[in-house]
């Protein structure tokens, strides 16, 4: 795409001269009937230079000024707006119209085949004052308090002044042909729209700074110490698992309460002689607590006073030891008989 060239009278804060002006080496039709028809004095347009040199002077006059929109704009801060149910009343004391004008600097009908337009002193002059006193309050007013938000605000501002300054506006050739008489014009076709949407384009909103991103502190991994003579893991080793320590058989506590297989000492004729039935008051025999017994032999041991359980033999034992009947059976070597204690359970109820 060939490079568009502006004159140095469409840079930013360039007095206003003379426009430039590029043709082709044939003149379209439409612009040699445009031409006639705004001139006063008829002038001859029969070539190339003749049709240069009518555009030339005619875009150059103080009169040659185009209307390109008119924005209708607030006249204060929101916040000073009149308030009225009528929204006529509204419109006529609240809002003013400001025509956006601009005038000619280049014309090129060769490789671009557009029009450049630049905005006057005084429409520059109206936008920034309505920047400063209007807009920049509104945008103040709607958005909330940092430590330099003043400074942005003046930031904004001064973006403004030179963005409206650089503006100029390109548009198609055939926008010469709403040209009029002293070479004023307005733009046709949807063009103001155009215009509008890019003045618009120029006000920027004010935006606070990004929240701030605050790092996560994670702590670093714990490595293995890297001290000593660095034996600590093998690659080709595998763990061995350690074996529970042994536990002595006396200190396992089961469950449930199981018999308590224990003998006495001493003769049973020695304890019978010295204790009278009545004295002792035996419970009934139940399967969950364990009942004092006398062997064979006739000996006799209270319950004892210590926690300490034995371990009982494996059930298979059992079924060996005990007889037919199941009325004797015998455990560790000793037996006992559910008939040793009929008699004395019969005397004591």
């Amino acid at each position: 795409m060939p490079i568009s060239l502006l004159p140095a009278s469409a840079a930013a804060f360039a007095p206003r001269s003379a426009p430039t002006v590029v043709l082709g080496s044939k003149v379209e039709a439409w612009l040699t009937q445009t031409l006639k028809r705004i001139n006063r004095v008829k002038r001859p347009l029969n070539s190339v230079p003749q049709h240069k040199g009518c555009l030339t002077d005619t875009l150059s006059g103080p009169a040659a000024i185009w209307t390109l929109c008119s924005l209708m704009l607030p006249k204060a801060p929101d916040s000073e707006l009149r308030k009225d149910s009528n929204p006529l009343i509204e419109a006529m004391f609240n809002y003013q119209l400001i025509h956006v004008e601009a005038y000619v600097v280049h014309i090129d009908m060769v490789s671009q085949h557009e029009v450049a337009f630049k905005l006057t002193p005084e429409t520059i002059d109206a936008l920034i004052e309505y920047h400063k006193d209007i807009y920049s309050v509104d945008v103040s007013a709607s958005t909330w308090t940092w430590a330099e938000k003043e400074v942005q605000l003046k930031k904004l501002q001064e973006e403004f002044v030179q963005a409206v300054n650089k503006f100029v506006f390109r548009t198609g050739i055939r926008a010469l042909e709403g040209l009029e008489e002293d070479g004023a014009g307005e733009l046709l076709d949807g063009r103001s729209d155009d215009v509008k949407n890019a003045i618009m384009g120029l006000f920027l909103p004010l935006l606070p700074p990004p929240p701030r991103i605050v790092d996560v502190v994670r702590p670093a991994p714990l490595l293995p110490s890297q001290q000593g003579d660095g034996s600590w893991w093998h690659p080709g080793t595998q763990a061995i698992p350690t074996a529970p320590h042994p536990v002595e058989s006396w200190k396992v506590l089961p469950s449930t309460p199981s018999p308590t297989i224990t003998t006495c000492s001493e003769p049973s004729t020695n304890f019978w002689s010295t204790l009278g039935l009545n004295d002792v008051q035996l419970p009934s025999p139940t399967p969950s607590f364990s009942q004092p017994y006398c062997t064979t032999s006739g000996q006799y041991y209270s319950p004892p006073q210590t926690t300490a359980m034995p371990v009982l033999p494996m059930p298979s034992v059992l079924g060996q030891q005990c007889g037919p009947s199941a009325a004797t059976c015998g455990f560790g070597g000793f037996a006992w008989s559910y008939n040793d204690f009929t008699t004395q359970y019969a005397a004591a109820m």
